[in-house]
């Protein structure tokens, strides 16, 4: 099995794919909404976004936010100014 397939593999148990894209299947991951905000503002990747939310699902409790950082797609501060920018909008589009 090549890494692609393992990692595609390692996820699944996260998501199921439907007609308006991929929906959450498990609890615990209530930061998504946040984390694609971050993708569709060019900000993270998605492969980075679902390397982020593996780490937090191994790490209870601990934010989306502190995980992507942790991972060093983004620093620290740029995650909070972001998120504060986030917390702004009345209406995420997706």
């Amino acid at each position: 099995m090549n890494p692609y397939q393992e990692h595609r593999k390692a996820l699944r148990h996260y998501f199921e794919y439907s007609n308006s894209g991929v929906d959450v299947v498990e609890d615990g991951l209530k930061e998504v909404p946040f984390g694609e905000y971050l993708v569709e503002t060019g900000r993270l990747r998605r492969d980075q976004l679902l390397d982020a939310m593996m780490l937090q699902d191994r790490n209870p409790g601990v934010r989306l936010g502190e995980c992507i950082a942790a991972l060093g797609y983004l620093p620290y501060e740029e995650v909070d100014r972001v998120y504060d920018e986030y917390a702004r909008l009345s209406v995420v589009e997706c």
